[in-house]
């Protein structure tokens, strides 16, 4: 993780700005090629330069997309980190059939935690970004909320423990990654990898945002600071809720009180005149812990506004507000920049 001096150019906040690669793999919506290229080209023009995909993102659109930017640049100036947990393997007109992906893919996958699945995972994403290495490796949707595992998680886990996980540490000695963790949705992965191996930054999505983010305050936040680990933090809009999307992360269905809850934040923007989605971006960039946040973005004018948010200051009486309407908790980091 040699490369952390990067973040310490601009501003504190514009250097934990990165680029999420949902979008990007034709996440929601199918996306145009070339529309997809120029949102990268914009980042990179505008500064960003911490960037997360997956072989999962459209079976592999994602990480093509981001490589044909990233490929010539100098990877000291810059971070990439995809995932490992699925291998993919052909399969004419497949589509992704499920979920958030759109369009057609001609691959399907199979769950692969094993010590050869993280080395073939992790060698055919260098692949498709046209990359020798890579910064962070994520250990991908091995967690209860995986609809294929459920209560099964756990032995996913185990076998991730015995193969996955000791082989990313020797491709971590051996140079061909930087750094390894878990890329979930919820925090109990996370938790348990810290006990029972030697990770060094997660990917926290779904977790901590304006409408939920007391667990990773209570819980998360403090061990992984007592030992140093960095923290990406997915979703900080909740995949676009904030932002006035009609879903509620990545499903379609809205949880009890979260319509109201973001009613309320918009009253107290109002008040304050301040933009819900620009003040939800730099909520979550707040804390120490935090390294980067990685909204999404598939076109060059999502790129431009995610970067005019973490330029704009809040006025400090919009945040006193929320606490005081026990919106956000009493003890949460605000910004400061």
């Amino acid at each position: 993780m040699q490369k952390t001096e990067q973040q310490n150019k601009g501003s504190l906040a514009s250097s934990k700005l990165g680029l999420g690669g949902v979008a990007i793999g034709n996440g929601f919506d199918v996306n145009p090629d070339i529309e997809c290229i120029r949102a990268m080209e914009a980042a990179w023009n505008l500064g960003i330069r911490y960037f997360d995909t997956s072989p999962f993102y459209g079976a592999g659109i994602s990480e093509r997309r981001m490589g044909l930017t990233l490929k010539d640049k100098d990877p000291e100036e810059f971070f990439i980190s995809s995932k490992i947990g699925r291998i993919f393997h052909p399969n004419k007109g497949q589509e992704m059939g499920k979920g958030i992906w759109k369009g057609k893919f001609n691959f399907d996958y199979i769950y692969d935690y094993s010590a050869a699945g993280a080395r073939k995972s992790i060698e055919d994403s260098l692949q498709r970004l046209g990359l020798s290495s890579m910064d962070f490796v994520f250990i991908h949707d091995l967690s209860p909320d995986n609809g294929d595992m459920k209560e099964d998680w756990v032995t996913y886990f185990d076998k991730a423990a015995k193969g996955a996980m000791p082989e990313l540490s020797k491709m971590r000695e051996e140079g061909l990654i930087k750094g390894w963790g878990f890329g979930v949705n919820t925090l109990e992965p996370i938790l348990k990898a810290i006990d029972v191996a030697d990770p060094d930054i997660f990917l926290s999505a779904c977790q901590y945002s304006l409408i939920k983010h007391e667990d990773a305050l209570e819980k998360l936040f403090p061990k992984v600071a007592e030992r140093d680990i960095s923290l990406v933090m997915g979703a900080p809009l909740d995949a676009g809720f904030l932002a006035g999307k009609d879903r509620y992360l990545y499903r379609g269905n809205f949880p009890d009180g979260v319509l109201e809850k973001r009613e309320a934040l918009r009253q107290v923007a109002k008040n304050h005149q301040v933009d819900l989605r620009t003040a939800a971006l730099q909520f979550v960039a707040a804390p120490d812990v935090v390294s980067w946040v990685i909204p999404g973005a598939h076109t060059e004018q999502q790129v431009e506004e995610n970067v005019a948010s973490f330029s704009t200051k809040i006025p400090e009486a919009f945040w006193a507000e929320l606490k005081q309407e026990k919106l956000i908790a009493a003890h949460a980091p605000v910004p400061n920049w």
